[in-house]
């Protein structure tokens, strides 16, 4: 009985984990009949100055004009994105490496929106 017990513990971990993840990288989307705003990729091209940055990050579009100075690193780093759709550097860092758990905590302060998703 006790390798029937690990394995099926081992599983049920496992799943739990599997769904945190999920979770945790799926884009924010707004339920069907919200009133969010939807922001298209021409109205984030609008936004790709640093006096007006906007950036799309996993699904949602921020606002980060005020956030610029603040920010630890360069503002040319960032100010690069402006208008953009973002996730990839802001997962990355451009140089493989994760923003800290904090980052993540700032975000939805900047959040105005949803990202409009273009058909092809």
């Amino acid at each position: 009985m006790r390798p029937a017990f690990l394995v099926s513990t081992f599983a049920f971990w496992g799943l739990i984990a599997a769904l945190a993840i999920g979770a945790a990288t799926a884009p924010v989307r707004a339920p069907a009949g919200s009133s969010e705003r939807v922001i298209s990729s021409e109205e984030l091209a609008k936004h790709a100055r640093p006096d007006d940055c906007w950036v799309a990050i996993r699904g949602s579009v921020y606002d980060i004009t005020k956030y610029l100075p603040d920010h630890p690193s360069r503002p040319e780093i960032i100010e690069a994105w402006c208008g953009k759709e973002a996730t990839q550097a802001y997962e990355t860092k451009t140089k493989g490496r994760k923003h800290s758990k904090a980052a993540d905590k700032l975000l939805p302060a900047y959040r105005i929106g949803i990202l409009k998703e273009d058909k092809q």
